[in-house]
């Protein structure tokens, strides 16, 4: 059954009970176009409605029309972000739609305007509304949503100008432009432990054929920015909104390189982590502006506050490329820090900070801490949860009743004794049962049942969460696993030096020090950590006294 209901913004809000439904719906738009000539693969998706009466379309063809997008509304409510995540599909509010291709009408007038991972066609239809005498190219995989596109670019009248192809982008012959070429668009979001390993073989030869550096931890999104530089030639523009974790993350070297190497970064505007751009998907978001082979010395970078903000995406602070080649995170060059006071230096000048060691299966190797059924000697007092941390009183760890252990055997257990023995291996028997071993972590491990806690650190840390870290003194000499950082002095520091430097952390970190992701949630890695600025050693002194 279909139901239309007004809506103030489109004219029309399409509310569909089936994919069958808006399949139908849309092929009823297009089968008397220029884009009727479908994939094998959209066929099926049409030859499965035969039987699906479609009403008139006229209104939902003035919607399109007049702007709206019914087609795509309706299927992402007919299918839930979850069923949409294997593809990576997230569909791109209108406002930044025409911020985006704003910024590609103040730099050229494109012969040809390429959309990867078009969905519904929300970038392809702004462009032709803009640039008339464009040809369009959207490339999308999924065929229901290449149906929706090409539904879309027919209804506007846009159909005998445009290419719809349904196939992965990195595959795409999209052909060759005398002109000038505009990629734009929203890059599938898809994490890199679903990606094929064929792609990330590709990824990895193709970059390093370009002497790039990779990693194939890169999501999708990583690997659309790559083909883009593979399929465009010199003078070429685009502008992609993604995930703006690329910013710090160690897979997004390869991102940053391309940008301070041939795919010519021009500005990169990120959106604050509070302000979510997307409806249905809690990631942080960045729209990146480059122009292909620009030799620009330099790159606008801004953080906004609201995603209306970024309707001007002329604007920016300059950074020097060079400044970009040498720094490993570019978020906080999105509004650098102050100089640290007098007196004070980074806390890696005095510390170490150490992740806590990583278990591999927590349900196997923490325990009670009086647990009867292994030698006590095995049994380690440990933080296993941030919030022992955040519940410290007075930010001291003074006693470890309240806490777990975690078992940490010997590498040898020859060291044990016969009766010890015996209790291990009973243990490990279990644990074999439950696959404790085989897990990557364990497999990663030698030998694997060596968990390999660190010594007890005299500071410990929270590194994620919505809130500052809490930095905790360990006078009880609790160790950690990775739901905490160790924070280690490089050269001895009293008691009293210790306290005063906990207490500095305290009162002066804050979470713009951290890597924020969607929905405020900031992380400080160790390396991050060492950064904060703290009071010098013959200050901590001073301060103590």
């Amino acid at each position: 059954m279909l139901l239309i209901d007004c809506d103030d913004a489109a004219g029309e809000a399409i509310r569909l009970g089936s994919e069958h439904e808006l399949a139908a719906v849309a092929w009823a738009i297009v089968s008397d176009g220029a884009l009727a000539n479908l994939t094998i693969a959209e066929s099926e998706v049409v030859n499965a409605t035969e039987e699906t009466p479609v009403p008139d379309t006229g209104e939902l063809v003035s919607a399109i029309r007049q702007g709206g997008d019914p087609l795509g509304d309706a299927f992402v409510r007919l299918r839930s972000p979850k069923q949409r995540r294997p593809l990576g599909a997230v569909y791109t509010p209108p406002g930044i739609v025409e911020a985006m291709v704003d910024w590609i009408v103040g730099r050229d007038r494109p012969d040809r305007v390429v959309d990867p991972g078009a969905g519904s066609g929300r970038f392809v239809m702004q462009a032709g509304r803009v640039f008339p005498d464009a040809s369009l190219v959207a490339v999308e995989l999924d065929p229901l949503a290449a149906l929706l596109c090409r539904a879309n670019l027919s209804a506007a009248g846009f159909d005998d100008r445009s290419t719809v192809m349904v196939e992965d982008y990195r595959e795409a012959d999209l052909g060759s432009c005398d002109g000038v070429t505009a990629f734009v668009g929203n890059p599938p979001y898809v994490r890199h432990h679903q990606i094929d390993s064929r792609w990330k073989q590709w990824l990895t030869s193709t970059a390093a054929s370009r002497d790039l550096p990779v990693s194939a931890l890169a999501g999708l999104h990583v690997h659309f920015f790559l083909a883009t530089l593979l399929a465009a030639k010199p003078g070429d523009i685009g502008a992609f909104i993604t995930s703006a974790e690329w910013l710090d993350v160690n897979y997004g070297k390869l991102l940053r390189g391309m940008l301070t190497d041939g795919l010519g970064g021009e500005s990169i505007h990120v959106v604050a982590p509070e302000s979510l751009a997307f409806e249905d998907a809690a990631t942080t978001a960045s729209v990146t502006c480059f122009q292909i082979g620009s030799e620009a010395r330099s790159v606008k970078m801004r953080r906004v506050a609201k995603v209306s903000d970024l309707a001007d995406l002329s604007k920016g602070r300059r950074v020097s490329k060079q400044r970009l080649i040498q720094e490993r995170r570019w978020s906080p060059l999105l509004s650098p820090a102050p100089p640290p006071p007098d007196g004070f230096v980074e806390l890696g000048e005095l510390c170490r900070v150490h992740r806590g060691a990583v278990t591999g299966a927590n349900a196997t190797w923490i325990t009670t801490a009086n647990d009867p059924e292994l030698p006590t000697r095995t049994l380690f007092p440990s933080i296993t949860k941030a919030r022992e941390l955040f519940d410290a009183s007075d930010g001291v760890l003074s006693s470890l009743h309240s806490l777990r252990a975690v078992i940490d055997l010997p590498a040898d257990l020859g060291e044990l004794d016969e009766d010890d023995r015996v209790l291990v291996k009973r243990f490990l028997r279990n644990a074999e049962r439950n696959g404790a071993h085989s897990s990557y972590i364990a497999r990663h491990r030698n030998p694997w049942w060596s968990v390999g806690l660190r010594s007890p650190a005299p500071i410990l840390a929270t590194y994620m969460a919505r809130r500052p870290p809490a930095f905790v003194r360990n006078p009880a000499g609790a160790r950690h696993i990775n739901v905490a950082h160790g924070i280690y002095p490089r050269d001895p520091l009293s008691d009293d030096a210790l306290d005063t430097l906990a207490t500095s952390l305290r009162s002066s970190v804050s979470v713009a020090q951290g890597r924020t992701y969607a929905g405020g949630l900031t992380k400080f890695e160790p390396s991050e950590m060492e950064r904060i600025p703290v009071p010098n050693p013959a200050l901590l002194i001073e301060m103590s006294s």
